[in-house]
């Protein structure tokens, strides 16, 4: 089953590397042509060897290219989703050989969200962006509460080991990443709330970091290849972030495959703090707006 995955992943991996050169050879008129510079690059690595380890990096990417000026914001959303293709695909060829999850609920859990998300495209995108942002940011703070308390020892918990789920747990797994795949249309993000969803579930933390990149990884390309067609993003910067993106995402991985379960709890701890606080500014600026 891991085999089908890789093969299906690899299939679009090359699709959309072969599109992507073929419409920026046959284009005369992409914005920002040349080659990468080392700025570009370590953009792309940086920005990819913390959204390997959950953290995201479009915001950082985002607030960076702004304060330099290297890409025009009307290019901005379509540079991010092309450029950090690649080395989100990169997170879950590493992320699925180095974290052995089985292969069943991997698989399930992946589909489920690619599922919601093209369900979300259509109707969930509908719902109130905002609402949704504040009902998601104090969910995953209380989470992070009790996350916090299992990591210090404030609460008594079972040790985490179970890299699979069964019976009510699968189905309640496969639910909840089919809607986290269905919010993702609103900006809210997979990350975080798939490392919630995977400690409830009584889940291995490390769990999570498959199933987010696979998902991810077989969402991107469909949503990049439509800003390459359109030609609303910059081919300069994009190379110079899947270059050193594939390469900060490898880093990231070994990292996260060789710390020790406690250190990795503080991880998801920490970065789902970030997330339910960056949504919550988020909604808090759009009420602003």
């Amino acid at each position: 089953m891991i085999a089908a995955l890789f093969i299906a992943l690899g299939i679009l991996t090359l699709l959309y590397i072969v599109l992507w050169v073929k419409e920026a050879r046959a284009a005369t008129d992409t914005p920002d042509p040349g080659a990468p510079d080392a700025e570009r690059i370590a953009v792309g690595f940086f920005a990819n060897f913390f959204d390997a380890l959950g953290i995201g990096s479009f915001a950082t990417s985002t607030t960076y290219f702004r304060l330099r000026k290297l890409v025009r914001d009307e290019l901005i959303p379509g540079s991010l989703n092309v450029g950090y293709c690649l080395p989100t695909i990169t997170q879950a060829f590493l992320g699925i050989t180095l974290i052995a999850v089985q292969p069943l609920t991997l698989t399930l859990m992946i589909a489920s969200a690619v599922l919601g998300s093209w369900f979300g495209a259509g109707i969930v995108s509908r719902m109130p962006r905002r609402a949704i942002q504040i009902g998601m940011g104090i969910a995953l703070l209380v989470a992070a509460g009790f996350l916090f308390a299992k990591v210090t020892r404030l609460m008594p918990s079972a040790d985490v080991g179970t890299l699979d789920l069964q019976g009510v747990k699968l189905a309640l797994g496969l639910a909840g990443s089919f809607f986290l795949g269905a919010i993702m249309p609103l900006g809210i993000g997979y990350y975080a709330p798939c490392m919630i969803l995977v400690n409830l579930l009584g889940m291995n933390p490390l769990a999570a970091f498959p199933i987010m990149m696979g998902a991810c990884a077989f969402l991107m390309p469909v949503a990049g290849l439509k800003f390459i067609r359109t030609r609303r993003y910059s081919l300069r910067t994009t190379i110079g972030m899947a270059i050193g993106g594939v390469f900060g995402s490898a880093l990231a991985l070994i990292v996260v495959k060789s710390l020790p379960l406690y250190y990795v709890m503080w991880l998801v701890t920490l970065v789902v703090i970030y997330t339910g606080i960056s949504l919550l500014r988020s909604a808090a600026a759009e009420n602003r707006g």
